[in-house]
């Protein structure tokens, strides 16, 4: 399997939220060092002067300036833990998606349009796949576009429930089906085939899907599952046909990024 990285946002900014951490950091660290050499030179210039009772309320301040740390995030935050679960997740599944499928498929990673991106983009003899990734340690219970996780201790007890959504109130099959539906009607304008299938992969491995109904995307957990969704299509794509969506595909991401750089 082929594989092109067309961008990797969730990689991008994963890496600007650790050096906003770290900067941050460097701050508080510099901040604390320039208030005890303040202090040192206020007590000083306090000995210089004879004036005890402040050399000596300085020196106390000094001692204890110099044992309190200052308050770092040296922690990820949670939204460096959750970027950082989703870059993984998308290797995890772009690493055994690379193992199984021969030179036939291709693997485009970051496809951006107007509408959203789309972690993959797998093309091959068996068609056009969107294909969107989710780490989640927890069992999820959809209902349309409606996405909740339940998890559980070793136990069986509920430990937490939460909606899975991203910053815009986009549960993971409308984070999906935005840009792939503005991706089919960008292919259908050049006359070609505007099928595009769509799957939201579970790819923890404590992932599980609990009850779902009136889907609007496919949802399978793991990369064994993904194949043999894949497996079973029916859709025939040749070798020109696949090399025409691919450079179609690479254009309008150009395209969009373009765009998305302009108005920064």
């Amino acid at each position: 399997m082929l594989t092109i990285e067309l961008s990797d946002h969730p990689g991008d900014m994963l890496t600007a939220a650790r050096q906003r951490r770290q900067d941050t950091d460097a701050h508080t660290r510099t901040k604390h060092d320039r208030q005890l050499k303040q202090l040192r030179r206020d007590r000083d210039a306090a000995r210089r002067r004879r004036q005890w009772l402040a050399w000596l309320r300085l020196a106390v301040q000094i001692r204890k300036h110099k044992r309190g740390r200052p308050l770092l995030q040296s922690v990820p935050s949670d939204k460096e833990e959750i970027l950082r679960a989703g870059v993984a997740g998308e290797q995890l599944l772009a690493r055994e998606l690379g193992q199984q499928l021969n030179d036939d498929w291709t693997l485009l990673h970051g496809y951006r349009n107007a509408r959203g991106e789309i972690d993959h983009l797998l093309i091959g003899p068996k068609g056009l796949w969107a294909i969107e990734v989710k780490n989640i340690n927890a069992t999820v219970r959809i209902d349309r576009d409606i996405w909740l996780a339940d998890k559980y201790d070793r136990y069986g007890n509920a430990v937490d429930h939460y909606v899975i959504a991203d910053q815009r109130g986009r549960s993971p099959s409308m984070q999906l089906n935005q840009p792939a539906d503005a991706l089919r009607g960008f292919l259908e304008q050049r006359g070609q085939p505007g099928e595009v299938n769509r799957v939201v992969v579970l790819v923890h491995p404590r992932s599980r899907l609990g009850q779902h109904a009136e889907l609007t995307a496919r949802v399978v957990v793991g990369a064994k599952d993904l194949l043999r969704l894949i497996g079973a299509a029916r859709t025939v794509l040749d070798q020109p046909q696949r090399s025409t969506l691919q450079n179609l595909i690479q254009q309008d991401h150009k395209f969009h990024d373009k765009q998305k750089a302009r108005r920064r």
